[in-house]
């Protein structure tokens, strides 16, 4: 069978599959682009051998893995390669285009977890430090800083946040999380005295007469968007001058490892940051330990 024979065969079958995955799966034009360039990669090294992209063996696929191995690729560039391989397969066999999934005996790449990056507590100081107090916006920012800082939220939990979620007698929050699930966090000494000052000073103010569920509304009276505070936390990390590489989680990492630093239980802190399964909050364990293994290497006389 000639290349262009192999390339029609590919094409009749690979533009119909990526239309379902947009179509069905509502994924998006990068995502389905992507399985597009894996499979297109993968037809192409096949014309080698003769072998259409339809009537792949598990044995063509662990060669092509194995080559592109030996060729440096990442293993999580090679999970993504079997995803897209496996998606294909699967549709091929619902359509009953093939009879069997080549792919089904082929275990994915172990992915390991990438340890959280997190701050040290001087670093998070210079952080909480930047917003300007004196002004309503600075106070607002400075107080959803601490809030998370002491509670651990995700961020999309912060600005979600509404007055009935806040129990200032208690010194509690009522969180809804993932799953719908609700916890009550509680907000340190500190992070009450910002939300006191700021609940009299600042939020009348940002709200200019406006009424509002929201417990930090922008200076427009609307909910703050994840995006909206995901820019402050980089523009006072500048202003910091903290040049370590952020995520939006990044306070709420610093919040876990720190209080694994300072000897919490390991259970707490999963209850604290309402993770479903323990195994997840052990991954700040790690970085504890790395802290503790940096601090050895820096101040022992044989470190």
């Amino acid at each position: 069978m000639s290349d262009s024979n192999k390339q029609d065969i590919d094409s009749h079958f690979l533009e119909p599959f990526l239309d379902s995955l947009w179509l069905e799966s509502g994924l998006s034009k990068n995502t389905v682009e992507a399985y597009r360039r894996d499979l297109l990669g993968f037809a192409t090294w096949l014309v080698q051998f003769d072998v259409d992209l339809v009537s792949a063996t598990r044995n063509d696929i662990l060669r092509y893995q194995s080559e592109r191995m030996r060729d440096g690729r990442k293993v999580r560039s090679e999970a993504r390669l079997l995803s897209s391989l496996r998606r294909f397969y699967r549709y091929l066999c619902r359509e009953d285009i093939r009879e069997s999934d080549p792919t089904v005996l082929i275990e994915s790449p172990r992915l390991g977890k990438p340890l959280p990056s997190s701050l040290t507590e001087d670093e998070v100081e210079a952080l909480l430090a930047q917003p300007d107090i004196n002004v309503a916006i600075g106070l607002r920012d400075r107080t959803m800083l601490e809030v998370l800082y002491a509670t651990g939220l995700r961020v999309s939990e912060l600005v979600g946040l509404t007055f009935e979620q806040l129990n200032m007698r208690q010194g509690l929050i009522r969180c809804i999380g993932k799953g719908n699930k609700e916890r009550l966090v509680p907000l340190g000494e500190i992070s009450l005295d910002l939300l006191q000052q700021y609940l009299v000073e600042s939020r009348p103010a940002l709200l200019n007469g406006r009424i509002s569920d929201d417990l930090f509304p922008t200076n427009r009276g609307k909910a703050m968007t994840r995006q909206a505070f995901w820019y402050l936390i980089k523009r006072y990390a500048k202003q910091a001058m903290i040049e370590k590489h952020l995520s939006p989680h990044t306070l709420r990492h610093a919040f876990a490892t720190h209080l694994l630093n300072h000897g919490a239980d390991l259970r707490v802190v999963q209850l604290l940051l309402g993770h479903s399964d323990l195994s997840t909050t052990q991954i700040y364990t790690h970085v504890a330990k790395e802290r503790l293994k940096n601090i050895h290497e820096q101040h022992h006389p044989r470190g």
